[in-house]
């Protein structure tokens, strides 16, 4: 076959569309070439999606030393109503891949010290490595005064359909509790699929 060259190519009707190839064919542009694109594109590179953020409206009891599901029930994001906030706290997505989840904990001691906080994301809720991975972000002290906070990240990779993430809290203190603060995000679990 030959080489067309030319400088434009536009439908035959105003408005249309243009078809180049068909299924199982390949395009190759050779290395040096210039893609120059000044319009709408779609279907190319991809999505962050599924995503989620959400977050705590008030305080939490917890028991000194026991790991605590956090209950996070405010919802300021999820795009594909994959996170429960009302029953299990936890992200299901139903895309498969590999995904960037992040987490901060804020603990709180209400009367004393606080002596240490730990903050978890869970996978298929159990601790431990590949299918139940836990990772934990921890902050310890030796001047200890009643509150700080912890913030982990992982990247894992999720089935789409059964695999599911939860955020837990250990908070060591004197009548401790998984902080709610009004003036700010400071106990929240949020994150989103990756491109590959």
């Amino acid at each position: 076959m030959g080489t067309i060259k030319t400088t434009n190519i536009e439908p035959i009707a105003d408005n249309g569309t243009v078809t180049l190839g068909s299924s199982g064919d390949t395009f190759t542009v050779p290395s040096g070439v210039t893609i120059t694109n000044n319009g709408t594109q779609t279907g190319f590179g991809g999505a962050n999606t599924p995503y989620f953020f959400v977050r705590k409206s008030a305080n939490q009891s917890v028991s000194s030393g026991a790991i605590t599901k956090v209950e996070l029930d405010v919802e300021d994001l999820d795009s594909a109503n994959c996170f429960d906030n009302s029953t299990n706290y936890r992200f299901t997505p139903t895309t498969a891949g590999k995904y960037f989840f992040f987490a901060c904990g804020r603990g709180y001691a209400n009367s004393g010290t606080l002596n240490y906080v730990n903050v978890m994301i869970r996978k298929n809720g159990t601790a431990g490595v590949g299918n139940s991975f836990v990772n934990s972000g921890t902050e310890q002290y030796t001047s200890p005064g009643n509150s700080d906070t912890a913030s982990p990240s992982v990247i894992l990779t999720m089935n789409g359909s059964s695999d599911y993430v939860e955020m837990y809290m250990q908070v060591g203190g004197t009548s401790p509790n998984i902080s709610y603060e009004s003036n700010g995000n400071q106990t929240f679990f949020g994150g989103y699929k990756i491109i590959e």
